[in-house]
């Protein structure tokens, strides 16, 4: 990491493009800036490199042809809830599965074509995953991202 780095104008107006619009290319920043998409890229790659800037992708679900999301808690008895969740993450309806603490040990993001794949997907797949005892699923309305920041990204101001 540059200890030495630090932002200025033109990295915060990237940012401030970024955080708009995520999805812009090198080359529509540069053209929003006047500046070319070479200086943006470069200046993008020298803010991630000194951990001032992190570039996520996002997964759209619908692009994918997957229009339901559904939110599982799952319980174990008589088996390590980690060889559970290992065996859980090979199904490819399964986004991401977490251990957690609490009346359910396990708690899964299911992705799926339709509501009427649920039914199936737990009776004839997750129901014979030797040590589930109760799944409960919940329909996901939306997703929301939670972000922290341990120091500020743009210093001297927002973007």
């Amino acid at each position: 990491m540059n200890e030495g780095f630090s932002i200025d104008e033109i990295d915060r107006k990237i940012i401030g493009h970024l955080r708009r619009n995520g999805r812009s290319t090198n080359q529509q920043i540069a053209e929003s800036l006047d500046l070319t998409a070479a200086t943006v890229s470069g200046r993008i790659r020298r803010m991630e490199q000194s951990d001032k800037l992190n570039v996520v992708a996002v997964s759209d679900f619908a692009a994918h042809g997957l229009d339901v999301l559904i939110q599982m808690a799952i319980e174990v008895d008589g088996r390590a809830a980690s060889d559970v969740a290992d065996e859980l993450a090979t199904l490819p309806e399964v986004f991401a599965v977490f251990l957690v603490t609490g009346r359910h040990n396990i708690d899964l993001l299911l992705a799926l074509r339709e509501y009427g794949d649920l039914p199936n997907l737990m009776i004839d797949k997750l129901s014979k995953i030797r040590g589930v005892r109760t799944m409960r699923p919940s329909i996901v309305l939306d997703v929301i991202k939670y972000q922290f920041e341990s120091g500020p990204l743009v210093s001297g101001g927002g973007a």
